[in-house]
């Protein structure tokens, strides 16, 4: 593969910006687009000729990009289009449509991704546990199912980063139950899907490969002083600095697990990899109870990849550095088009 590849590094920008414009500002800023500057550096590392192009709700810059100044690869970093995370799958719809190879999962696997309960329908199909769920559209009776056990944890269907998760999501009871899902539907406009909640160790389980797949180290969430029944994922638990420093919430390489454990989670996960037929990276996010038992919660197609997130910190445990790591995802690009 040539060094001098043509590299167009597409990603979602909360503003429409002409074809050309260098980002720097935004890139400089450690609060804003940090993922994309960490990409476009090490493209630029590796010896790539780098376009960029950032869209937010129109796709005429790219397809323009793409008549005048056509790349090798597109390194496809869009995760919302007009600001809206369920439209992900048609940005790389339309990529495929191009045929340009690009990184990434398929529109097929970010469609199956960002909806909850097909994913766990996939996973129940081929015997890997998940948590015993139920899904209420919208403008449809709600109701809590008796096969479903209390405390539950109800979160948008088809939604990512946490969006939509709060504290309020993990409900014990009949009335914070409907309220809950009526907040979803009448507020965020979404459907909701309800999710026994399991109590556990919250596992990230990182695998990138097609033919070869490669399990990262796990790295885990510590939930430091959050109150047991609420230890899940939120939105602030994610995102908000200031939050997890109050509570002594952060991301680290797991603590020591039973023998032979870490080996079943990476077999479980790649058991999930296949199933989804993924053939690029992924994130499951799992939960591993005080019995043992492997349960994965979703996964995560296209994970964030910033240097300071899980993908990058455990490749980097095993030696693979982040430009290698940035390489090894263009690579797999042009495999999945064999």
């Amino acid at each position: 593969m040539k060094k001098n590849l043509k590299v167009l590094l597409l990603f979602s920008s909360p503003y429409q910006k002409p074809r050309g414009y260098d980002y720097s500002e935004e890139f400089a800023d450690p609060e804003n687009m940090y993922t994309e500057n960490d990409v476009h550096q090490a493209l630029l590392a590796n010896g790539y000729e780098v376009s960029l192009l950032g869209i937010y709700n129109d796709v005429t810059p790219l397809v323009e990009e793409i008549k005048e100044n056509r790349p090798d690869v597109i390194f496809n970093l869009a995760e919302v289009f007009n600001d809206k995370s369920q439209l992900e799958k048609n940005v790389v719809a339309f990529l495929e449509m191009l045929d340009i190879p690009y990184t990434g999962a398929s529109s097929d696997i970010s469609f199956i991704c960002n909806n909850k309960a097909l994913t766990k329908k996939i996973f129940t199909f081929h015997r890997i546990k998940t948590p015993h769920f139920y899904t209420f559209y919208r403008n449809h009776k709600v109701w809590l199912p008796q096969r479903l056990k209390l405390p539950v944890v109800i979160k948008p269907l088809c939604e990512e980063a946490s969006r939509g998760i709060s504290m309020a999501s993990v409900v014990d009871n009949e009335a914070a139950f409907l309220e809950r899902v009526k907040f979803i539907h009448e507020n965020m406009k979404m459907d909701a899907i309800v999710e026994e909640y399991i109590e556990g160790r919250e596992l990230y389980v990182s695998i990138i490969g097609h033919r070869r797949l490669t399990v990262l180290p796990l790295r885990e969430m510590k939930f430091g002083e959050l109150p047991e029944d609420a230890r899940i994922a939120t939105y602030k638990a994610k995102w908000d600095d200031n939050y997890r420093d109050k509570w002594g919430i952060k991301s680290v390489y797991s603590g020591k697990l039973a023998d032979g454990v870490e080996e079943e989670i990476a077999e479980v996960c790649k058991r999930a990899y296949r199933a989804l037929n993924i053939k690029s990276y992924i994130r499951f996010d799992i939960r591993l109870t005080s019995a043992g038992k492997i349960y994965i919660i979703e996964p995560n197609a296209n994970p964030c990849i910033a240097k300071i997130d899980e993908v990058a910190q455990s490749a980097d445990k095993i030696g693979i550095n982040y430009n290698q790591l940035i390489k090894k995802i263009v690579h797999l690009a042009f495999e999945n088009t064999k």
